[in-house]
């Protein structure tokens, strides 16, 4: 059986950021295929009682820096903790990977682009002449990928990705699913690679 991953994320994420490599590499260490599904985050937050960074206490987001650097160390890559623009809207940048997957493209790098751009290049993702220079980087014909991701199709798919994403019972983002299993956060990579070596059962609640 061929062995597929759902990734449920949001192009703004820096977790998603710092873990873009070390899970691409884990699904090709494994022949996996990889199900790109950018989400709704404030709508899965409501389900799973999380809340946005500004409303989170001063202690969960001192915390929140710390791991930030420490995983950055850890997988040697550069973070900006206070990108020029940040928060930031990133429903054109998710919509434009579901265009991208849509049209039979892989979406792989030309999101590495847009977690760079955030997190490390003071990059604003929610320009749409932004996103186009990234998918022209990328080969891609960015005209006719953004009237993709503006259309009503994109916007459908990121709701059902996102009432998937529930039903996986995410928690926020990036979540990784593999035969129903969800593993929250680029900290759960190892327990997935786990979990492919083995071929072990799937976990349930």
């Amino acid at each position: 059986m061929p062995i597929v991953l759902d990734y449920f994320l949001i192009s703004a994420s820096p977790f998603a950021y710092l873990g873009h490599k070390a899970f691409h590499q884990l699904a090709a260490r494994h022949g996996a295929e990889i199900r790109y599904r950018p989400i709704s985050i404030a709508k899965v937050w409501e389900q799973s009682g999380s809340v946005p960074l500004g409303k989170r206490t001063p202690l969960r987001q001192r915390y929140r820096r710390i791991e930030l650097q420490r995983i950055a160390d850890v997988r040697g890559l550069p973070i900006n903790l206070e990108p020029k623009f940040f928060p930031v809207d990133p429903t054109l940048s998710d919509r434009t990977v579901i265009a991208l997957v849509e049209h039979g493209a892989d979406p792989a790098g030309y999101l590495w682009r847009v977690h760079r751009g955030l997190w490390v290049e003071d990059a604003d993702i929610a320009d749409p002449g932004q996103l186009a220079a990234y998918l022209r980087e990328e080969g891609h014909d960015a005209d006719e990928m953004l009237r993709a991701a503006q259309s009503a199709a994109s916007a459908e798919i990121l709701e059902r990705n996102t009432e998937a994403a529930v039903a996986a019972d995410a928690v926020g983002a990036p979540v990784y699913v593999l035969n129903g299993e969800p593993f929250w956060g680029q900290d759960r990579l190892d327990y997935l690679a786990h979990a492919l070596e083995t071929g072990r059962a799937p976990f349930r609640s």
